[in-house]
């Protein structure tokens, strides 16, 4: 009997590794790509693809660094000043909107709650004309609010969602407590719910922080001027009509991602924490 349990925990053990340094590959495979990508010239590229480049092409990195291609430093600090327009108004009107939602008591509160998740559903796709046609009322064209609301907006449902499940796990007692020492909801809110939340937020912020950060859609649509570019439209300046400098392009992306990974790496544990966090009720 003992055998057969250990047989089976080798087992698990073995395909839980398997499954791992397969998606393991799957991840680092196209990071290696775009990065020795970067370092070849466009003949080396297309006749091999995957092997080291032999020379390699350090010019192509240096070139994006130092502004002679393209302008990689402005649409970085773009894409930096909307990322944190998005994340610092969807964190004050979600944390806002979760507090009601989980620690007050209205009539209708359940109906609003599932009117979010119904925005889970709602696709950019879907809403891009009326969008456009209100962001050009608004004369946000060329504007950065008028790629950031349009992100809050569609960050808000699954954000409210994951503060509010972590919110309702907060004791009660605390909020007593808070009651009894004279703080109203608002005191509360500031002066417990906000400091015990620290990994839901983190979380939360890293979440809206990467859907910015990767948005080529929306700032396509509201930016005409190439001045406001972010970090994915400025690709479009390595692509011509018959053809597009695809070691350039890599190059660029593999600058593009370090940022995010950077995040990843330092706030992993905030990650984790704030969802299994936010999983204790719901």
């Amino acid at each position: 009997m003992m055998k057969s349990n250990s047989s089976q925990r080798y087992l698990r053990h073995v395909i839980q590794t398997s499954f791992c340094i397969i998606l393991s590959l799957v991840v680092l495979i196209p990071i290696y790509m775009g990065f020795v990508g970067g370092l070849k010239s466009n003949g080396q590229l297309l006749t091999d693809p995957v092997g080291l480049p032999n020379p390699p092409y350090y010019e192509n990195y240096i070139n994006l660094l130092n502004g002679t291609l393209g302008t990689f430093w402005r649409s970085l600090f773009n894409s930096v000043l909307v990322a944190v327009g998005t994340v610092g108004i969807t964190l004050v009107v979600c944390v806002l909107a979760a507090f009601a939602l989980a620690r007050v008591r209205f009539h209708g509160r359940e109906l609003i709650k599932n009117y979010f998740m119904l925005g889970l559903l709602f696709p950019l796709a879907v809403a891009i004309l009326p969008l456009y046609l209100q962001v050009k009322n608004l004369n946000l064209l060329d504007n950065y609010l008028g790629v950031i609301l349009p992100q809050v907006a569609f960050q808000i449902p699954m954000t409210v969602l994951l503060l509010r499940g972590f919110f309702l796990g907060i004791p009660q007692d605390l909020e007593d407590a808070c009651a009894i020492d004279g703080y109203g909801p608002l005191g509360f809110l500031v002066n417990m719910i906000i400091p015990l939340s620290t990994p839901i937020l983190a979380t939360s912020s890293i979440i809206v922080l990467v859907s910015s950060w990767n948005n080529f859609f929306l700032p396509l649509l509201v930016f005409n001027n190439e001045i406001r570019y972010t970090l994915p439209m400025g690709v479009m300046n390595f692509q011509g009509q018959h053809a597009a400098d695809w070691n350039m392009i890599l190059a660029y992306l593999s600058l593009a991602i370090i940022p995010a990974i950077l995040l990843f790496i330092t706030s992993q544990k905030y990650i984790v924490a704030g969802l299994t966090g936010g999983a204790i009720k719901g």
